[in-house]
């Protein structure tokens, strides 16, 4: 099992964010990773979103980043650590520009840019971008075949509905091969469908964890799957976020305050073939405290569990 960090204050979701994370700023997210980092983390992640309607503010907030400048940032106070997004909202973004931001991140960070892939839930957020919500799962397949292609080939060409490219060149190819990590996030069908084509992982958000094996099932007999190594991402915290970010009031969503119980919770996600988690920590009422918790997994936990 490997250990990653949702970096705090990249949101304001009712559901999880806790009020002492409003005071941090870049200087003290890009701390915590940072402090993660040298805790020995695999990993950590940041959302995104453009726009939020005001009649979803409430449950979701209006503080998020454009994620890849967000990592990029991030990746330049790091030196090992793979900084990823969870999610990028791919559709909303034109695939040369994504593919070539992905790029530099990945490679002035040397090959350390991870993205886990959304097409979205936000309506409105596509509506005011003028991108069409009912195609957005066609939207992001072609610009994943895009991206990779700019990625992998030394003479990109690509004859899509949506991009189209010839005779072209694209450089500084990503320095990781034979692309960043890409991983896709979600839970209805097309995306484990997507995740078994184009990704490295699976990060599903609304799914409980008895559903996982099944689910899992599915994905590795779609076309495309071909046993390669795939990571799957999951917590617990998941749990307290319903549809549109509404708050869910369910026990199980506190991995626990025993160390003993953490354990058997991180055990009992890898039995369902769960490989990378977020041990999100218990309320806390201090950045200090935030960062007591994430030493005491460190130390507590990843050697018993990782």
């Amino acid at each position: 099992m490997k250990f990653t960090v949702y970096l705090p204050n990249c949101m304001d979701v009712a559901a999880i964010t806790q009020p002492w994370e409003r005071n941090l700023t870049g200087r003290d997210i890009a701390g915590v990773a940072k402090r993660a980092e040298e805790l020995g983390y695999s990993m950590v992640f940041l959302p995104e979103h453009f726009l939020t309607p005001t009649s979803h503010v409430q449950l979701s907030g209006n503080h998020y980043f454009d994620a890849t400048t967000a990592q990029a940032y991030v990746a330049g106070a790091t030196s090992t650590i793979t900084v990823g997004s969870m999610v990028t909202i791919l559709p909303l973004h034109n695939p040369i520009v994504a593919a070539k931001s992905i790029s530099t991140l990945d490679w002035m960070s040397g090959g350390r840019a991870q993205v886990t892939v959304g097409v979205g839930w936000l309506k409105e957020e596509f509506d005011i971008l003028g991108v069409p919500f009912n195609k957005r799962g066609r939207l992001t397949d072609e610009c994943l075949a895009a991206m990779y292609e700019l990625w992998t080939s030394e003479s990109p060409s690509f004859d899509g509905e949506f991009v189209k490219f010839d005779d072209v060149a694209f450089g500084p190819k990503p320095i990781r091969q034979p692309r960043p990590i890409i991983w896709m996030g979600g839970d209805a069908d097309p995306v484990l469908q997507r995740a078994a084509r184009f990704a490295d992982g699976w990060a599903p958000w609304l799914t409980r964890p008895e559903e996982l094996p099944a689910k899992l099932d599915y994905l590795r007999n779609q076309p495309g799957f071909d046993d390669r190594p795939f990571s799957v991402f999951y917590s617990l915290a998941v749990l307290s976020i319903g549809q549109e970010h509404a708050v869910v009031d369910d026990p199980n969503a506190q991995f626990g305050q025993s160390a003993q119980q953490v354990i058997d919770n991180c055990g009992m996600l890898a039995e369902l073939g769960v490989t990378d988690t977020w041990v999100n920590p218990p309320p806390v009422d201090s950045f200090n405290a935030y960062l007591d918790h994430l030493q005491w997994v460190a130390e507590e936990i990843v050697p018993k569990v990782g």
